[in-house]
């Protein structure tokens, strides 16, 4: 069933492909209110949306991260897919979530290799799928902008998740690295050019200092 996703194409332009089980979400209900058209699809594979800029989603939602590291077979699993989707992680991040964050973060950006894009719950999630639907043509809207300057909301708060990071230096940040990814896999030594030595040695323990298990 999970090679599913794989022959499935992108929907057309104000669509959202959704797998059934969230039919009767408040999530379906606030894209529908946005103006976006759902077709539901009980085959996803692991994904739980598809998207018009070919970008595959998987929520993750609270329970799933405080329930045990049973999360982390299913992002592998999201991971090792076939398909010709932009894989992309959407992660409940509430006060319970917390003190899980950034070895949840750690195992998605630097060890899986996929986007990560902390929400507030479904209704901010809804949001978010609103806008990347809503963008024009193929663009990832949570890649740097060359023509403005400007950077996603949602990447640059993920980037302030780390200790000492500001809103200055994160901005800093991502004009030299044009995604997480690319941010956990620096060295100090770049680091230290953008942000300074005390920064740097922060940033690098941040990504790189051993995941604790989740309970």
């Amino acid at each position: 069933m999970e090679s599913k996703k794989a022959t499935l194409s992108a929907p057309a332009y104000g669509h959202v492909i959704a797998s059934e089980k969230w039919r009767n979400s408040s999530l379906i209900q606030s894209l529908k209110g946005g103006g976006v058209k759902i077709l539901f699809e009980s085959e996803l594979g692991m994904a739980d949306f598809l998207l018009p800029n070919k970008s595959s989603i998987l929520y993750l939602s609270e329970c799933d991260v405080i329930a045990g590291t049973a999360y982390k077979r299913k992002l592998v699993r999201y991971r090792n897919a076939c398909s010709s989707f932009q894989e992309q992680v959407l992660l409940e991040k509430t006060r319970l979530v917390e003190q899980y964050f950034w070895a949840v973060q750690k195992f998605v950006v630097v060890e899986l290799g996929l986007t990560l894009l902390p929400v507030g719950g479904q209704m901010e999630a809804s949001q978010l799928l609103l806008q990347m639907v809503h963008t024009d043509g193929k663009e990832n809207p949570f890649k740097k902008r060359s023509s403005s300057g400007l950077l996603d909301a949602q990447v640059l708060a993920a980037v302030q998740q780390v200790p000492g990071v500001g809103r200055v230096k994160a901005l800093a940040l991502l004009e030299r690295f044009s995604s997480i990814h690319q941010l956990c896999n620096a060295t100090v030594a770049e680091l230290e050019a953008i942000v300074g030595q005390a920064a740097a040695q922060n940033i690098h323990m941040f990504f790189h200092k051993p995941t604790a298990a989740v309970r």
